[in-house]
């Protein structure tokens, strides 16, 4: 099975996180940020990924450093489980709508990491979250992972309805690009023959 672990601790944050990409939806996320806690619910939920995380952070303070060490370590534990890639079909594309919202995700699992962000997110804070979080999350992830995200708004008014679409539009584009090809038959995805973070 494709799974990665990994364990990151500083001095602000300790967080572990495995994830099994051949899951079924399992998410068992205690990250101290409740609102964060729902959304990788949605992302193991709908990528059928079976998703733990763990995490201890100073947010007494604010909910910052967690947010970005769960979203490093989700990363890195992504990067783990696609090993060399072979096989998979490596590009999602999914339109995921919640009411009046809608978010459209497009991402390569390329080795490139690449955010490109445009969520126009109406409040500062959904409950005690800080709405600025969610680009640093996506962030994060693209960056240890080696992943090409981009992400757009479609429409939308509702702050939760527009990062929750955004997480669930995350989770279908990531599980399609997870996927086996079965044409592939076992071949790197690419005209290079590599795929790699390096």
């Amino acid at each position: 099975s494709r799974v990665g672990s990994v364990s990151r601790e500083t001095k602000e944050t300790s967080v572990e996180v495995s994830i099994n990409l051949d899951g079924t939806g399992i998410c068992d996320c205690d990250t101290g940020i409740p609102f964060l806690d729902h959304m990788l619910d949605q992302l193991a939920s709908h990528g059928l990924f079976d998703v733990r995380v763990k995490a201890k952070g100073d947010t007494h303070i604010d909910d910052h450093h967690t947010n970005e060490d769960v979203g490093l370590a989700m990363g890195t534990a992504l990067l783990q489980a696609l090993g060399d890639r072979k096989g998979i079909r490596r590009f999602g594309d999914f339109s995921a709508p919640l009411d009046e919202a809608l978010v459209h995700v497009v991402l390569d699992l390329s080795g490139r990491p690449y955010l490109g962000y445009d969520l126009e997110i109406p409040t500062d804070r959904v409950g005690n979250y800080d709405t600025q979080l969610v680009e640093h999350f996506f962030q994060s992830m693209a960056n240890t992972s080696g992943m090409t995200l981009h992400i757009r708004q479609l429409a939308g008014k509702n702050s939760h309805h527009i990062i929750e679409a955004t997480f669930k539009a995350f989770a279908r584009a990531l599980r399609q690009a997870t996927e086996y090809d079965v044409r592939r038959l076992g071949s790197i995805p690419s005209s290079k023959g590599v795929l790699s973070r390096a």
